[in-house]
């Protein structure tokens, strides 16, 4: 089973509106240093209760918060920190993260030699007057110069956009889609906007200030988005994720299979075998709560609590399905021990949501659409 580290970032220099990420601004600044130390002693603090037996780190994920934001040297620090905990396979994927607003040559080019070998670029929007009402920093020229930089640096790179934007149409999105497809990164994250509970978009929303597209336009929007990843060679591997065959992300990739990862940093969960225990570990969010707590014992969970197999089974259910590769119904058997539940599957099937193959239990193309609903009826 794969096992991956992801570490978070818990700094930005503005809040986006719709955002309701682990994210927060310190005007003020920070001790960058300082919270390096902590991420270092929280990551001991795993290795240690792992024990002699660690698996080897396949994946590392610099998230956010804006990780960009960090100096190329605390993220030397923490690959060393990680490194001399763990092996690292021959080729660990290490991502991180990045902002337009924060990307400069200087910059790029110590993440890169500090380790880091595939680079995630935030850009949402690639006109001005969204990227305004995003609440993003940098405007679509700036994005553009972004790429340009993180495309010379980096042999992989993968560029986020947002769609179903307020007032967007279906021509505007094919039109900036295929802009984005024309950059020739080797991954797209194209996610759909959804409104969050207790962000500020939520509050424009409730109040009517805020409208986005309605359901039926939303999933014109998702089908426009497949037909042309698909043309252009990027296909969909899960539900908002489309990549060249082979540059899929490794590290996410070890999310919706339910493999192993450790979280580290304020806020940040994971799913770690500790012994013969598969332990769901979640962190104080509050970056200086967090501090203190790793100061004071080297770790600062909420949550750290073994999962039963049961449970473990339903959200293996949850997240594999997300994938187009679909789940392996005997592999995930063989683990643990149940099946879903075969009168569901088949009145699903039978209303042409899923599909069942060689044992390869997949969402239809309309089953992807109402994937939630379909997930919902298949755990219930």
């Amino acid at each position: 089973m794969a096992f991956g580290i992801y570490v978070h970032w818990p700094f930005c220099a503005a809040k986006c509106p719709y955002c309701d990420f682990n994210s927060h601004v310190r005007d003020g600044g920070f001790d960058e240093a300082g919270w390096v130390q902590a991420i270092e002693k929280e990551l001991d603090w795993i290795a240690g209760a792992q024990g002699a037996d660690r698996p080897i780190v396949e994946t590392i994920f610099f998230g956010g918060g804006t990780p960009s934001l960090m100096q190329g040297k605390s993220t030397a620090r923490i690959l060393d920190s990680i490194s001399r905990n763990w092996r690292m396979a021959n080729d660990v994927e290490i991502t991180l993260e990045a902002n337009p607003a924060s990307a400069d040559a200087a910059r790029f080019a110590d993440y890169r030699a500090a380790g880091v070998n595939r680079l995630s670029l935030g850009v949402q929007a690639l006109n001005d007057a969204d990227l305004k009402a995003l609440g993003r920093l940098h405007d679509a020229q700036d994005a553009k110069d972004a790429l340009a930089l993180a495309m010379k640096n980096f042999s992989r790179v993968s560029l986020d956009l947002i769609y179903a934007r307020p007032d967007q149409s279906e021509a505007a999105w094919r039109a900036e889609l295929k802009q984005a497809l024309a950059f020739g990164t080797d991954h797209l994250s194209l996610y759909q906007l959804t409104i969050e509970p207790q962000t500020p978009y939520a509050l424009l929303y409730q109040s009517g200030a805020l409208k986005i597209p309605d359901e039926d336009v939303a999933a014109g929007l998702y089908e426009v988005t497949q037909e042309m990843t698909e043309g252009a060679g990027l296909p969909a591997y899960e539900i908002s994720n489309h990549a060249r065959p082979g540059s899929e992300s490794r590290h996410n990739l070890i999310y919706w299979r339910y493999g192993d990862y450790a979280g580290v940093g304020p806020g940040a969960h994971g799913r770690v075998m500790i012994g013969a225990k598969r332990m769901a570990t979640a962190t104080i969010r509050l970056p200086e709560r967090w501090s203190d707590a790793v100061a004071k014992d080297g770790k600062a969970f909420t949550d750290f609590m073994e999962i039963l197999d049961g449970d473990a089974a339903r959200e293996h259910l949850l997240m594999n399905l997300r994938l187009s590769e679909g789940m392996d119904l005997g592999g995930y058997e063989l683990r643990w021990g149940v099946r879903p539940d075969a009168a569901r599957m088949a009145a699903l099937m039978e209303q042409g949501l899923l599909t069942l193959e060689h044992d390869i239990l997949r969402a239809s193309p309309r089953g992807r659409l109402l994937l939630n609903a379909v997930i919902a009826n298949l755990l219930n």
